[in-house]
């Protein structure tokens, strides 16, 4: 017989006659399956288990574990995996029982060859399409099913991988995150995307059931438990059998019902109240919180033992705020659905109104912004949303930090030089002065940001608003200091009468040694600004990237060196230059017990730096005056 539906399909034949066992396998081996005979039942349930058999095989009458039983377990565990029984009693009541057991079909035996192949064959077809259809509904419910995890930011993606790694796992999850971020459709999601996807998803939140009834609602209580349990009752755990619990806010949930859960937890059984016998339950648990419940451990409100047994695997669910681009396409769904609901002609977002909604910081996540929707629509007059139809905080909101740096008026109207100037400066608040960022954002490397900061200082050395700012050594925000913009020239003949020769320092500070100053930094920005700040004060320098090249250099009077370099540490440098003071620059650790003779953190005030290289290359006094010939 040939034509299999997949020639590559893993059989496990169980029969604890071993020849028996032999005889099958080489029959279907013959008509094209993989087939792996197995004496011991209990070792074939182990082998069932890792998900490497399309079919299993097995005799009825075993003497350590019989085939129903076998049957039974094997389906209890992995319904997906089909379970032929062979038997020698062609009955009704042993087709029955097969049938019972959860069996897939039955063979009598002796085994037809034949029929045994166009057997194993349908069953292989029929855990194929369960596979399929499974892969197909976990994508659907990820992306765009019924889990509704819109989004396409960096944000959300990382959700999404999250959720296709754990969802097929039986670990519990916790799904932590602001209120109003979507952790029940997470939570969904991981339920959709899993083996239990077509058992119950029961939720309860732990916030909204009085702590008294709690216990009650989750494990269920006996008839005449209480004065209102006139009845017997199932809790949510055995109203979840063969799906997914989900806890919401459970960082709500008393101190007293925290001990009971983690038994539950641990034991996988529950006791209803007023109940003598502990129930097995078969329901994975997924938890949310917006709590933090590291500081609520600590603060004694929440169980350490119970985080760690409630987060084997955790999804941080971003905020709308974190979601960058993800809003235009949340609100246009959302008008949508809310549209056909209300039987309104809205087919979409006016452009000023849609700009509105993105400026919006919405604190209240999706779940905000769902409800302004629909209240927009529920208003809308037109075919689009306009700016009236939104909600007055949204109308209403403007930026922190952020007037506009446009003109307004025609009597404000200014240059582009002006304007590009204002927009710099605007940029700059917004990201609290990290001039890295700032670059990112306005499409300049950093020195061309640099340089159009230096524009903006005035020949005095102040800096005009937007102007240039601190040394930047690093990618943290930096303190305002003064980089002068230009420097006096020197007369190229004395004049008439008296003069002071003095060298070029753009700020009028006095004389410097002339003696070299080594900086040594691998980051070249930081390199080049040091450079120029230092030269600007009337120092010489010399400048090097690394250890290596420190090394090489000659005539050095004093080293300014970052800690971290690219090929070694900068305490390397100490007491490598005879007498020379080597200066360390850190944005992490103090460098006192490394050796060097002085220590500056980062981001480096420029008045701190000078203060410090003063102590070791102390100004010279001005040379007298000389009087002309």
């Amino acid at each position: 017989m040939t034509g299999r539906t997949n020639p590559t399909s893993n059989i496990l034949i169980v029969d604890d006659d071993l020849d028996a066992a032999e005889t099958v396998a080489e029959s279907l081996r013959a008509r094209g399956f993989r087939a792996t005979p197995e004496v011991n039942p209990a070792e074939a349930l182990n082998d069932a288990m890792k998900d490497q058999f399309d079919v299993v095989v097995t005799d009825l009458q075993m003497r350590s574990l019989d085939g129903l039983a076998l049957c039974e377990r094997i389906v209890g565990a992995r319904p997906d995996l089909p379970v032929v029984v062979m038997t020698g009693h062609a009955s009704v009541d042993a087709a029955v029982g097969a049938l019972r057991a959860g069996a897939f079909d039955f063979i009598v035996k002796p085994v037809d060859p034949e029929i045994l192949a166009l057997t194993v064959e349908r069953a292989v077809q029929h855990h194929q399409l369960h596979s399929e259809v499974h892969r197909l509904r976990s994508e659907a419910a990820i992306s765009t099913g019924s889990s509704k995890l819109l989004g396409e930011s960096p944000a959300m993606r990382r959700v999404q991988e999250i959720i296709r790694r754990i969802a097929p796992t039986q670990a519990t999850v916790l799904v932590t995150g602001e209120s109003g971020t979507g952790k029940e459709l997470v939570a969904r999601a991981i339920h959709e995307s899993s083996g239990r996807a077509d058992g119950p998803f029961i939720a309860i939140n732990c916030a909204a059931v009085p702590a008294t009834l709690l216990e009650s609602e989750l494990f269920g209580h006996a008839k005449g438990a209480f004065t209102d349990a006139k009845v017997q009752r199932r809790g949510l755990f055995l109203e979840a059998q063969g799906g997914t619990l989900f806890l919401d806010e459970i960082g709500e949930m008393p101190l007293e019902m925290q001990v009971k859960l983690l038994r539950a937890l641990q034991e996988r059984t529950v006791r209803p109240v007023g109940g003598n016998q502990e129930m097995p339950f078969d329901a994975r648990v997924v938890a949310a919180t917006n709590r933090d419940l590291e500081k609520e451990i600590a603060e004694k409100r929440f169980r350490e033992d119970l985080y760690y047994r409630v987060n084997v695997c955790s999804v941080p669910v971003p905020s709308l705020r974190e979601r960058e681009g993800d809003v235009p396409l949340l609100a246009r769904t959302f008008v949508e659905r809310f549209a056909k609901k209300h039987e309104k002609a809205v087919k979409g977002i006016a452009a000023p109104a849609l700009a509105k909604i993105v400026q919006y910081d919405w604190p209240g996540n999706v779940r905000e912004l769902e409800n302004g929707i629909e209240r927009a629509v529920a208003m809308a007059q037109h075919d689009q949303l306009v700016v009236e139809d939104l909600p007055e905080r949204v109308r209403a909101y403007r930026p922190e930090g952020g007037g506009s740096f446009l003109p307004s008026t025609v009597a404000e109207l200014v240059t582009m030089e002006e304007l590009e100037r204002r927009y710099v400066d605007h940029v700059l608040k917004l990201v609290k002065g990290n001039k890295s960022r700032a670059a990112r954002v306005l499409g300049f490397d950093r020195r061309t940001l640099y340089r159009r900061l230096e524009k903006t200082a005035d020949p005095t050395g102040a800096v005009t608003e937007g102007g240039a700012e601190p040394i930047e050594a690093d990618d943290e925000p930096m303190e305002a200091t003064k980089v002068p913009a230009v420097r006096p020239e020197i007369p190229k003949e004395p004049a008439s009468g008296p003069i002071s020769v003095r060298p070029i320092a753009s700020d009028g500070a006095s004389t410097r040694s002339g003696k070299s100053i080594l900086v040594v930094d691998d980051d070249r920005d930081s390199l080049e600004l040091l450079q120029l700040v230092l030269e600007a004060k009337g120092y010489a320098v010399q400048t090097a990237s690394g250890v290596a090249e420190a090394m090489r250099t000659r005539g050095v009077d004093v080293v300014l060196t970052d800690v971290q370099l690219g090929d070694g540490s900068g305490s390397a440098l100490v007491g490598r230059f005879g007498k020379a003071p080597v200066i360390a620059i850190s944005g992490a650790t103090r460098a006192d017990d490394l050796g060097f003779d002085a220590w500056l953190s980062k981001p480096v005030s420029l008045e701190r730096l000078t203060q410090t290289l003063d102590r070791f290359l102390p100004p010279t006094s001005p040379e007298p005056q000389v009087a002309a010939s």
